[in-house]
């Protein structure tokens, strides 16, 4: 099993942490995080897919969703069968993590997809298999963010080609399982934290104006609903 870890060089106070991940992930490497105001990406208004997205998209979102995309080109171009990815404010916790790593060496395929979040929010269509407290699941709605996952080889090639045009956020469209046609599965509970306050914050960062801060919040709940209409099942 492999393992990328997405890391800024610049960001020094995460450099720690790294060489935590590497000595505790299998045959980790590092990837260098794409800084998104460099990359000469202009995303797309939030209007390609259904529901649109209300947001416009910074640019730590595009150099985050960038930085993904180079960890499954990676995984596709060395051929491996799959690769744990992970981003560099990961904590796993020293018990849970031998139950996920079962899960993972069991139930793993080219085709899989599958989210270890810091969040336990998601609720199952259905379980697929335990170990110890673990439990590897098909949730209803695919949560957010993405601090750590699984990505198969041909799990990879299939976002690969549906992202070639950035509209929103990665873990926004990761959701969007009607789009890409990728089934995303979560192992939970799994003992992942995710250390970005103790880092020093996040390296995605946006300012709202006061006066805007209730219709953000409106739009969030309107998109949100609209995608929770789509369940997996």
């Amino acid at each position: 099993m492999h393992s990328l870890i997405i890391h800024m060089t610049s960001a020094t106070q995460r450099r720690a942490n790294v060489e935590v991940l590497l000595k505790t992930l299998p045959d980790a490497q590092v990837i260098e995080a794409v800084r998104g105001a460099d990359a000469g990406v202009v995303p797309a208004r939030g209007d390609i897919h259904q529901p649109h997205y209300p947001f416009a998209i910074g640019a730590g979102e595009v150099g985050c969703f960038l930085s993904h995309r180079a960890c499954w080109q990676r995984i596709v171009d060395e051929g491996w069968n799959y690769a744990l990815v992970a981003e560099d404010d990961l904590a796993l916790d020293a018990g849970q993590w031998p139950h996920v790593h079962a899960l993972i060496d069991a139930h793993t395929t080219a085709n899989s997809f599958i989210r270890i979040p810091a969040k336990l929010r998601e609720v199952a269509a259905r379980d697929v298999a335990s170990d110890g407290p673990c439990t590897l699941m098909l949730p209803r709605v695919i949560g957010l963010q993405t601090v750590f996952q699984v990505v198969g080889r041909l799990a990879a090639e299939r976002l690969l080609a549906a992202t070639e045009v950035l509209d929103r956020p990665v873990d926004t469209f990761l959701q969007m399982h009607w789009v890409h046609g990728q089934p995303i599965h979560t192992i939970l509970p799994n003992g992942v934290r995710e250390l970005t306050v103790d880092l020093g914050g996040s390296t995605i960062q946006k300012k709202t104006r006061t006066g805007g801060k209730l219709m953000r919040e409106i739009n969030r709940w309107r998109y949100r609903r609209a995608v929770a209409a789509r369940p997996q099942r």
